[in-house]
């Protein structure tokens, strides 16, 4: 049985060229680091920005959204430790999205800051969007499946993952 190099599954060989597919696959996942990245940010950094959302009555607020979701959610022991401490809980949201959106777009610790965003999505997805009807309605399972790439594959471009792995492979 003879054993071949395929160059389009397996990457290339130091002295071949690369066609656009190689670069169309080896940059696929940028635009949804990106997307995801920034929307994480801007999602925490609305939340640390909004007067009211970290307060457990009012308007806008975390402890009356979760009030408002408890019956309906998939996990009701979520929404009542959230319950416990809402303004916590908003601060926890609100951070974990900053550092999970950071991590995504820079590509720092991205498989973490992806599984970690996956965490939020499904949690979020548990309580908020649950009685969401039809299900694709809710968009925090969407978001939960554009995790998982970024979860397998990290940030193999443009990222500081990328540098330091190299640098690394460059010092041996």
């Amino acid at each position: 049985m003879t054993h071949g190099y395929r160059t389009d599954t397996y990457g290339r060989l130091a002295d071949e060229r690369t066609g656009w597919r190689e670069n169309a696959s080896r940059y696929a996942l940028l635009p949804l680091r990106i997307f995801l990245g920034v929307t994480f940010i801007y999602a925490g950094i609305d939340k640390l920005t909004q007067s009211g959302f970290f307060s457990a009555t009012g308007a806008g607020s975390v402890g009356e959204m979760m009030r408002a979701v408890r019956d309906s959610s998939a996990v009701p022991a979520l929404v009542d430790l959230a319950l416990k401490s809402p303004s916590g809980f908003g601060y926890a949201i609100a951070l974990g999205e900053l550092a999970v959106g950071l991590g995504t777009l820079f590509g720092v610790l991205a498989r973490l800051a992806a599984f970690g965003g996956a965490l939020i999505s499904l949690s979020l997805w548990l309580t908020v969007s649950w009685q969401s009807t039809p299900y694709y309605y809710g968009n925090d399972l969407a978001y939960l499946m554009a995790w998982l790439p970024l979860v397998l594959a990290g940030a193999p471009v443009f990222s500081l993952d990328a540098a330091l792995a190299n640098r690394r492979r460059r010092m041996r």
